[in-house]
């Protein structure tokens, strides 16, 4: 395996779990998919469109999204929004991501050796 892919390995290893905090913080807004697509990609949360839509479907069987179809425009659109469930672990998950992010700033600055 070369450096390049080991480094791509790594890096989708990486943004997996930060790609659920993601849609669970965004969607506290409702919206649809390709929109909640477009958004987390321009904010840097890079996802493709073959991972994020069986995301949503997980998501949304664990309950952890809701949905909704709005049939009023010409082309139906399904509206995720979070469940109570899922702000509950966005919380549990938000507080662990800033412990992680504090000991890797701390291990960045030669802290703990």
């Amino acid at each position: 395996m070369g450096t390049e892919e080991t480094t791509a390995g790594h890096i989708q290893e990486l943004r997996r779990g930060t790609v659920v905090l993601a849609c669970l913080v965004r969607l506290e807004t409702p919206d649809y998919g390709y929109a909640l697509l477009e958004s987390l990609n321009a904010l840097g949360v890079i996802v493709d469109a073959n991972t994020l839509y069986p995301l949503l479907r997980r998501l949304e069987k664990q309950g952890l999204l809701e949905s909704e179809w709005n049939t009023d425009e010409a082309r139906p659109r399904k509206f995720y929004r979070t469940s109570p469930a899922g702000g509950e672990l966005a919380v549990v998950l938000k507080n662990d991501w800033r412990r992680i992010d504090g000991a890797l700033t701390g291990l960045t600055r030669g802290e703990g050796k």
